[in-house]
């Protein structure tokens, strides 16, 4: 079953570029606007590697959740900041494998809201839900959450590319506020950008945006990105380039690096 998300009332600003829609420009979707297309195309000039960067990170989701839906066994995913649905999203890939998990998606932006209404339908066995809420309210999304995800059993918490909108250290209290929330068991599913391959280039790509956008963002270490697992069991291979995280066997050895980095980490 698909739960209705709960109605939204704002208006689409075709004016102003988001990062959920320019996202999905670089991932290939149809859902974006003039606006969206021209900063995505200036922030690709000045730095060609991140759309190859996009694909890496909905690469690294997909190995995340087979690995969690199958041999990890979680049932139950909350997705903040997911976006505008593409292509292997998350409740698809893990419906694929089981087919009674349970999804909840989290975003804010009214044409994601509208997108997820008719796109993010669910597999009979499951249930696919939407909440319209900001990650700057931890606890509105917990009590949305808890309608349709059971929080005595484990729940992977999926943050992927969303951290980086909270541009202080506020961003580790909301992260934490979230993680304690689940029971143990649970698992967090984090990437963000962080300069690695082309730094000069990802800090452009930053100031760019935030000249462009009111919805600011800011680029983390790979330091500062790893206290987001604080008190956590990280899986192996650790915190890494998400191209680098379980990637599939491949001929020629390991996939290049992105400047994207991320983890698995277990809840005890």
């Amino acid at each position: 079953m698909t739960d209705s998300p709960e109605p939204n009332t704002r208006e689409i600003d075709e004016t102003v570029p988001h990062s959920a829609r320019i996202w999905n420009y670089w991932l290939g979707g149809k859902d974006h606007y003039e606006v969206d297309r021209q900063v995505g195309d200036g922030i690709a000039g000045q730095n060609p590697g991140i759309v190859k960067t996009a694909r890496a990170q909905r690469a690294f989701l997909c190995r995340a959740v087979r690995l969690l839906a199958g041999e990890l066994g979680v049932r139950q995913f909350l997705d903040v900041g997911t976006g505008l649905p593409t292509v292997d999203n998350t409740h698809e890939v893990a419906q694929r494998v089981a087919p009674e998990s349970r999804i909840v998606y989290v975003d804010h932006d009214p044409l994601v809201l509208t997108h997820a209404r008719a796109l993010l339908t669910s597999a009979p066995e499951g249930i696919t839900h939407y909440i319209d809420a900001d990650l700057r309210d931890p606890d509105a999304i917990l009590r949305g959450a808890e309608r349709t995800l059971d929080f005595r059993e484990p729940v992977a918490l999926m943050l992927l590319g969303v951290a980086a909108h909270l541009t202080d250290d506020s961003a580790y209290d909301v992260v934490r506020r979230l993680v304690d929330a689940l029971p143990a068991g649970s698992y967090l599913v984090f990437s963000d950008s962080a300069e690695i391959v082309n730094p000069q280039a990802v800090r452009e790509m930053v100031r760019q945006w935030n000249h462009t956008s009111d919805n600011p963002r800011v680029n983390r270490t790979k330091e500062q990105i790893a206290r987001f697992f604080d008190g956590l069991e990280v899986l192996e291979p650790g915190l890494v380039s998400v191209s680098r995280w379980r990637p599939e066997a491949l001929p020629f050895g390991d996939p290049d690096e992105v400047d994207n980095v991320g983890a698995v980490a277990r809840k005890n």
